[in-house]
């Protein structure tokens, strides 16, 4: 890893170079790997992606780190002697997966990316860069391979990378029991195929064959090893649609944050920035605020607002705001600091925040509505429906009884007509049910002074039509300001600010 340049302590400007380098991208894989691999919290989740097992399949929401984790990785793997190939949706927008046939659409998707990895892989081994060891060990590697090509093609590796090569996935997978590939195993990283993911049919049967294409390559294959990325709304419509899917659910790994994960991965990019070392660990067994005072250097201490949030330290604001999601942590900063530099501010206050939460909620809302759509075309319209009525402005805005949640979903029903994408039965009990799962709304519970939110992924039977475990239903805050325009002054005195997600 590069040496992170040390930064004086001195009045900080946010521009938007300084922004970036202390908040990082909003899409975390388009930053650069150096300083991707400085900052990145390394969770049980990175542990886990790290095993031997042959095929893992990284499941989350959008903005949850899928892509930046499969970078690091494959940087990591390329450090270690191991070969790295990414394939992303353009490589394989050729590929024709029209067969009818379900099993004749596996073939071919076997055949597809047996021909994409091989040619990728000798491609890569035009930069010794790839296997990060020296010269002639490469060297070495790269003549037996180009003999096992001779033998195989009747070529040389300098031809084949001038052309592509078709082959079957029964040469590829014979060519890779070679004891060469026991020396440098090939690790495959499937990132962005849901792009453009419209939940059709074909959408999902093709996906489906796809899942037991890699299946087949990856089985009893200890040189090939498959890390797939999917967002959890396309994960769910398979596996839900398909039951040849259930062979693959043991090898599902779940990419979710605590927000004492997300206040550290923060702490430890402001850290990076200052070029100072970070014990990752030790932050991970604090309580947050013990270690809250690491912000202090960005943003001032506590945030000067009123109800809930008066005097409220200002690490409780940003994870309250936050659906356990570092992209959303990134974005509300990044808005935050921008509003700092016009307002000439070094530290982040609390009026820069504030000015901010309508366009943080707005996007929040617009993002929602633009992963959801396959599902539920006009998910827009429903979300912004559930802003509170009049009548619910004088109580408890926002949140809901199980009865009273239901209750507003009929009433909903009763001036507007949904439906899903997938023929479900549109319900109030259907949509309370997808309003969770997409973590607009949480669970929620009192204990004594602290709230406790509980999301979809956390527990995902807490919402069910069959058994009620006595929790109350609240829209996330996240999207707040965009349901109550008109009243953000009321929202303080609302929203409770989060304080049970502390450590250890």
């Amino acid at each position: 890893m590069s040496t992170i340049s040390a930064h004086p302590v001195s009045p900080i400007e946010f521009n938007e170079d300084t922004i970036r380098a202390i908040f990082g991208h909003e899409a975390a894989e388009d930053e650069t790997i150096e300083r991707l691999k400085s900052y990145y919290l390394k969770t049980n989740i990175y542990n886990s992606m790290k095993s031997q097992i042959p095929l893992l399949i990284l499941v989350g929401h959008k903005g949850v780190g899928k892509s930046a984790l499969l970078k690091v990785l494959a940087s990591e793997d390329g450090d270690e002697g191991r070969i790295p190939i990414t394939v992303q949706s353009n490589d394989i927008f050729d590929l024709d997966v029209s067969e009818a046939n379900f099993l004749k659409k596996i073939e071919i998707w076997k055949n597809g990316l047996a021909t994409i990895i091989f040619n990728k892989l000798v491609q890569s081994l035009n930069d010794p860069i790839t296997s990060r060891i020296s010269n002639k060990t490469f060297a070495e590697w790269c003549s037996r391979f180009n003999n096992l090509l001779l033998a195989t093609f009747g070529k040389k590796l300098t031809d084949l990378q001038t052309e592509a090569i078709n082959l079957s996935s029964s040469t590829f997978t014979s060519m890779l029991k070679n004891t060469l590939f026991s020396e440098k195993p090939i690790v495959i990283y499937l990132d962005d195929l849901d792009r453009g993911w419209e939940n059709t049919t074909a959408d999902i049967k093709n996906l489906s064959a796809m899942l037991n294409a890699v299946r087949d390559l990856s089985r009893d294959m200890q040189n090939l090893k498959f890390r797939i990325a999917l967002r959890s709304d396309v994960y769910y419509a398979v596996r839900t649609s398909d039951e040849t899917t259930d062979k693959i659910d043991g090898s599902v790994i779940w990419q979710s944050w605590s927000n004492h994960e997300i206040l550290v991965m923060l702490i430890k990019r402001i850290e990076t920035y200052f070029g100072r070392e970070i014990n990752q660990d030790f932050l991970l067994s604090q309580k947050q605020r013990d270690i809250s005072h690491y912000l202090n250097q960005v943003f001032e201490e506590r945030f000067h607002g009123s109800g809930h949030w008066e005097n409220a330290p200002m690490y409780q604001v940003l994870m309250s705001l936050i659906r356990k999601r570092p992209r959303d942590l990134v974005k509300l900063c990044t808005l935050a600091a921008r509003k700092a530099y016009q307002n000439h501010h070094h530290l982040i206050l609390t009026t820069d925040l504030e000015s901010v939460f309508k366009n943080y909620s707005n996007d929040r809302l617009t993002d929602t509505s633009t992963e959801y759509k396959s599902e539920l075309p006009m998910i827009q319209e429903l979300l912004l429906k559930m802003k509170p009525s009049q009548k619910e402005l004088l109580a408890s805005p926002c949140l809901f009884t199980r009865e009273q949640l239901i209750k507003k979903l009929s009433n909903i029903l009763s001036m507007s007509h949904f439906t899903f994408k997938d023929g479900k039965e549109v319900t109030p009990q259907s949509l309370a049910a997808f309003l969770y799962k997409i973590n607009f709304i949480t669970a929620r519970k009192s204990n004594g002074s602290e709230i406790l939110r509980v999301y979809y992924d956390e527990n995902q039977y807490i919402y069910n039509d069959f058994t009620d475990f006595g929790y109350s239903y609240e829209i996330h805050p996240a999207y707040r300001w965009a349901l109550q325009p008109s009243s953000p002054a009321a929202l303080f005195r609302q929203i409770e600010l989060l304080e049970s997600d502390d450590q250890p």
